[in-house]
């Protein structure tokens, strides 16, 4: 139950990330340690992933105890269960009921909101924190291993519009993120290693010898080694704190966005699929589709492509989906449309990273999209041929 670890990272852009486990337990002091420069009563208003909520039936009632022993440094503003899930970012409804529920408790910018759930219901709780009064300091709990790897452990926040993929949104420093692993190892076992795509994502572009961890370490992190997941975790959380304090564009006012690798496809194969592909496998099919062209381009070696491949056979994550193949009335493939979708949102020219190596990369801002369209074809001929299932 105790605090495992804690960066507080204090460049111009500070981000305090803190892990530990049952953040709720009367003895833990996590909490209490690392808001203390804050000398008020704190008044602190929860929202909970419905999800979860399902999941964890006694966490309101473990909340409402642990606020209940420290009176005189929280005050609980109230609990709500918000709808969680991609299903939460679809339209406006659970973004305007949490406004609501904002403004029934009185909730100003002296007080703090904090989120409980899984990546994408944390997406929606930050847009109302940052949109209620211009911006109330909020304090992330992300509890899925995905949201916990990576999109819990930013600034981004955004629900999809106008058919598009976080149209609205902002971008916010949260006060604190916290993972509590009491949370890691309860989700559904479909759950359980989906935030690995995003720790091997943070690998390959960044760190060889955390790629080599994985291989190492493969047999044991498919049957769910609980140390290893959160050793895993834990490293892909502190890359991203990292690079958003330290990479030199927090807000992506460039059009290099590293940690998006595999996301160009991914994103739209998500929106074209009504999001019944999850974000995980999304991902590691479109980091596969884009290590394909690598491969074809020269930049990688076709072993160096087949040992990323194995990693994501092993923790049983697909590397090609049918609709990667689907063609428009054209007679031109629907994914590279995601091409274009892609560089609207960056807001400028389109920069894709690719890997020129295990923990390497360069940004590419010519894309040939007949090589694109031979890649789509190899990853089917590749899937079709495998006695792996994909």
């Amino acid at each position: 139950m105790s605090l495992l670890k804690c960066y507080s990272v204090q460049s111009e852009f500070p981000l305090n990330l803190c892990i530990c486990r049952n953040l709720f337990h009367r003895e833990n002091h996590t909490l209490i340690d690392v808001l203390q420069e804050d000398p008020n009563i704190k008044r602190i208003l929860i929202f909970i992933d419905s999800g979860l909520d399902k999941r964890f039936p006694k966490l309101q009632k473990r909340i409402e105890r642990f606020f209940s022993i420290h009176p005189d440094t929280f005050i609980l503003a109230g609990i709500h269960v918000i709808q969680g899930g991609e299903e939460a970012k679809q339209d406006l409804v659970a973004w305007q009921h949490t406004l609501s529920c904002i403004a029934e408790a009185k909730i100003d910018r002296h007080s703090y909101i904090m989120a409980i759930g899984g990546g994408a219901f944390l997406d929606v709780v930050g847009f109302a924190a940052a949109t209620a009064h211009r911006g109330i300091r909020l304090i992330r709990v992300p509890t899925t291993t995905l949201s916990q790897a990576d999109s819990g452990v930013g600034i981004k926040n955004g629900i999809n519009f106008m058919g598009q993929k976080n149209y609205l949104g902002t971008f916010a420093i949260p006060s604190l993120v916290i993972l509590d692993f009491l949370f890691t190892h309860y989700q559904t076992n479909e759950n359980k290693l989906a935030g690995l795509v995003e720790a091997v994502k943070v690998a390959l572009i960044k760190d060889a010898e955390f790629f080599e961890w994985f291989e190492e370490n493969i047999y044991e992190l498919r049957d769910y080694d609980r140390d290893l997941v959160e050793e895993a975790i834990m490293r892909s959380a502190e890359a991203h704190v990292l690079h958003i304090t330290e990479g030199g564009d927090p807000y992506e006012l460039g059009s290099s966005r590293p940690l998006d690798f595999g996301h160009w496809s991914a994103h739209y194969l998500e929106t074209i699929s009504n999001y019944t592909i999850s974000h995980a496998e999304a991902v590691a099919i479109g980091i596969c589709l884009d290590n394909r062209y690598a491969v074809r381009k020269g930049w990688i070696t076709a072993e160096e492509e087949e040992r990323i491949l194995r990693i994501f056979r092993f923790l049983r994550f697909p590397t090609y989906h049918p609709l990667l193949s689907t063609k428009d009335e054209n007679g031109d493939y629907e994914i590279l449309k995601g091409l274009k979708k892609f560089q609207e949102h960056l807001g400028g020219e389109l920069t894709l990273l690719m890997l020129t190596g295990i923990g390497s990369s360069r940004n590419l801002r010519r894309i040939d999209t007949e090589v694109f369209a031979t890649c789509i074809e190899d990853c089917k001929a590749r899937s079709e041929s495998s006695s792996v299932p994909e």
